[in-house]
C-alpha cells in the first residue's frame, strides 16, 4: 500500500511520509512548479495531522530543494527546475536567463546586479514575475535593481558599421534607441509596483566609459550568470534601409551559470564578479539619461 492510500484510508501519516506524497505529486506534475503549495492548514486538514507533522515534511522538501522559502506569511511556492550539475551544458541567454529571474523573486528581498548592452534580455524575463507581482502572486518586501549599460556618447566597440563609414551614426543612434528604450520599459515597470503593490523597489541605472565585451546578471547575492558577446557580421533593418554592421546578439549568447553553494570555484566567481561589479559602480559609472 503506497503513503498516499495509507492517508486516504485513515491512518495518520508521519512527517516524512507527507513529504513523499508531496514529492510525488511535484513529480507527477499535480503540484507544478511556480505554483503556491497548499497552505499548511489545508495540508493539515487532508493528511489527518497537527501542523507541526506538515512544516516537518515541508522543511524536508526545501531542503531537497523543491520548495521556495514563503514570503510574508504566504504559502511557499513549487521550485522551478533548476540545473545544479556544475558539468551541464551552458544554456542560450534567451532561455536560461528567464527561469533563474523567475526564481529570484521567490525571495523577500530581491536584488538583481546587470552589465549588458541594451538590457533587452533581462527586460523579457522580468516579463512573468512583473506579471505575477501585479497580480499579488508574488509578493516581495523589496526589489533592487542595479544596471550598468554603455554611455551614450561612447564610441561604441559594437554595434558599428562593417562597411560604409558614413552609416556609423545611423547604427550608434539604433542602438541608443534600443538601450533607452529597454532602459525606460524596465525602470518603469518595476517602479510602478511601489504604488499598485506597495513594493519597496530601487531601480538605478549608470552609464560605462566602455563597451562591456560579456554581460553579467547577479541574482540576489547568490548566483553569477556570465555570457560572452560574440561579435559577428550581419545585416540590420535601421529605417528604411538594410546596414550591413558588425554586432552581437546578447539573446543568443550562452550563459553560463555559477552558484554561491555550488562549491569552491563556484563560490569563488560569484564573490569575484559581484566586487568587479561593485567597483565598476563605485569607480568609472556616471549618472545615465535615457533621452532620445
Amino acid at each position: 500500500m503506497t503513503h498516499e492510500h495509507s492517508a486516504l484510508n485513515g491512518t495518520k501519516p508521519s512527517h516524512r511520509e507527507v513529504a513523499d506524497i508531496l514529492t510525488e505529486r511535484i513529480r507527477v506534475g499535480r503540484l507544478r512548479a511556480g505554483e503556491r503549495m497548499p497552505t499548511q492548514e489545508t495540508l493539515a486538514d487532508e493528511f489527518g495531522v497537527e501542523r507541526r507533522v506538515i512544516r516537518q515534511a515541508l522543511e524536508l522538501l526545501r531542503d531537497a530543494g523543491l520548495l521556495t522559502a514563503g514570503v510574508r506569511g504566504a504559502p511557499a511556492r513549487i521550485a522551478l527546475p533548476r540545473e545544479t550539475d556544475p558539468s551541464a551544458e551552458p544554456q542560450q541567454t534567451a532561455a536560461g536567463l528567464r527561469p533563474r529571474v523567475m526564481e529570484a523573486f521567490q525571495a523577500p528581498h530581491v536584488s538583481i546586479d546587470a552589465i549588458c548592452l541594451t538590457a533587452e534580455s533581462l527586460n523579457l524575463a522580468l516579463a512573468d514575475p512583473l506579471q505575477l507581482m501585479r497580480s499579488g502572486q508574488v509578493t516581495p518586501e523589496s526589489v533592487t535593481v542595479r544596471l550598468l549599460l554603455p554611455s551614450r556618447d561612447l564610441d561604441i566597440a559594437f554595434p558599428r558599421a562593417a562597411e560604409d563609414a558614413a552609416d556609423e551614426r545611423k547604427v550608434h543612434e539604433h542602438w541608443l534607441s534600443l538601450r533607452n528604450s529597454h532602459g525606460r520599459v524596465l525602470r518603469s515597470g518595476l517602479r510602478a509596483l511601489r504604488t499598485t503593490r506597495g513594493i519597496d523597489v530601487d531601480v538605478t541605472l549608470r552609464a560605462l566609459p566602455f563597451t562591456p565585451p560579456v554581460k553579467l546578471y547577479l541574482l540576489n547575492g547568490s548566483e553569477a550568470l556570465f555570457a560572452y558577446y560574440t561579435v559577428t557580421k550581419r545585416e540590420e533593418q535601421i529605417g528604411d534601409t538594410t546596414t550591413v554592421i558588425y554586432d552581437a546578439l546578447g539573446s543568443d549568447s550562452w550563459l553560463f551559470a555559477f552558484d554561491r553553494d555550488g562549491g569552491a570555484r563556484d563560490e569563488a566567481f560569484v564573490i569575484q564578479s559581484q566586487a568587479w561589479f561593485d567597483g565598476l559602480w563605485g569607480t568609472l559609472a556616471s549618472d545615465i539619461t535615457l533621452a532620445g
